[in-house]
């Protein structure tokens, strides 16, 4: 795989998209009127693209190294492949909850999507307090879908096994598996926090029983390869459109941003949303928004509901029905809400502790921030210690509560 291709600018845009004939037929790359970078400047470039009838898309182009260190971290740019593949994968499935994908240059590694500035990232638009009901439930249905729609139970075992070949990852694997799982508990250097939160990170490193959860989680995400899952499935990571008025729900709801897809445990990206609720309501907490903090962490029961109810539903229709009947199925329900459980423990130490937090802690005072960071590490223990023996929504919750809530 070749690591030396033009890296999109701001001045080649216009010619880029003029020679490919399927973003041209979108967009006028001989009349721009507009070029934005926008991406985090982390592992890609980002552009937003206006021509002069007002007609715009995102061009995203992975970089053969992490950029904010430059060539000294390599990496590869075949994860573009990979995201444009799974967006259209899962968009086969759910084309209402998926970014378009516009069109995709294997030779440069640049991935055209439509363009979403009628939407908010959901993470920004929950910490300046908006609501979009229904979004929570949406993204279980989401996982739902993709958990069939990408696995055995809903594609031919040889398809599935060709899909599993293509979309290996091993590289943004081993991010996840370190950052996520190892390092909050065997610190490289790469961890922070604030000094009131020193003593919290130096107990969640010596407490034996999360360290065991880790590896149970680290276990189970390196060897169990159910489904095409995101893989990085966040509130920073769905784009959503309305008022965000208390009551009023999201006409639109987007997800994107699926570099980290790999073939792994449905429940991973479940945990994920779960975490992501709980930093949303150790935010409102700290900010003495409690009624707002409870919303938050209910979010996780719709998101479970929305999850339950879908994939029961399509189990009725999965491809094998003889051995993998009505009891498998919620055998299979009832061990992925442990998983779950068992991934947002580790989804919420890593983003306190690890290198990459979370801009719903992050953006608080300090004397705010202590206090929050201090009640999730605390509820990651805790749902770290009891996961296994999760028999329903209500122990997380119950668990959650008490941490976050008070």
């Amino acid at each position: 795989m070749s690591t030396e291709y033009e890296f999109l600018t701001e001045k080649n845009v216009g010619t880029y998209i003029a020679s490919r004939p399927e973003l041209q037929a979108r967009i006028d790359g001989a009349r721009l009127a507009e070029v934005r970078e926008i991406g985090d400047g982390n592992l890609n470039v980002v552009f937003h693209v206006t021509d002069a009838d007002g007609r715009s898309m995102i061009l995203k182009q992975s970089l053969p190294y992490v950029r904010m260190t430059g060539e000294g971290w390599p990496m590869t740019p075949d994860r573009a492949r990979r995201e444009a593949e799974s967006l259209v994968a899962h968009g086969a499935i759910r084309a209402d909850l998926v970014v378009e994908v516009i069109g995709y240059d294997h030779d440069r590694y640049v991935l055209a999507l439509e363009d979403l500035s009628d939407h908010r990232v959901w993470r920004g638009a929950l910490n300046d307090g908006e609501y979009h009901d229904g979004v929570a439930a949406q993204l279980g249905e989401y996982v739902a879908g993709v958990a069939v729609g990408t696995s055995v139970l809903g594609m031919d075992r040889g398809d599935v096994a060709e899909a599993m070949a293509r979309s290996q990852n091993a590289e943004l694997c081993v991010i996840t598996e370190d950052l996520v799982f190892t390092e909050p508990v065997f610190d490289i250097g790469r961890n922070s926090v604030l000094p009131a939160n020193e003593p919290d990170a130096a107990a969640l490193a010596g407490d034996a029983v999360f360290a065991s959860a880790m590896s149970e989680a680290k276990w189970r995400f390196m060897t169990h390869a159910e489904a095409l899952i995101h893989g990085d499935l966040h509130t920073g990571s769905v784009m959503v459109r309305g008022s965000g008025e208390a009551g009023d729900a999201a006409d639109s709801v987007k997800v994107f941003d699926s570099e980290f897809a790999f073939y792994g445990p449905i429940a991973f990206d479940l945990g994920a949303l779960f975490a992501n609720y709980a930093f949303a309501a150790a935010r409102a907490r700290a900010l003495g928004e409690d009624e707002r903090a409870a919303w938050a962490l209910g979010l996780i029961d719709q998101t479970w509901q929305g999850f339950a109810d879908t994939d029961l539903a399509l189990s009725e229709r999965w491809l094998e029905r003889d051995l993998f009947n009505r009891d498998f199925a919620e055998r299979r329900v009832a061990e992925i809400l442990r998983e779950a459980a068992l991934f947002a423990s580790a989804k919420m130490a890593r983003r306190i502790v690890g290198a990459a937090k979370v801009a719903d802690i992050e953006t608080l005072d300090p004397e705010l921030r202590a206090p929050a960071a201090r009640a999730v590490l605390s509820a990651a223990r805790a749902l770290a210690a009891r996961w296994d023996s999760v028999a329903g929504v209500r122990d997380i919750r119950d668990t959650l509560d008490a941490q976050i809530l008070g």
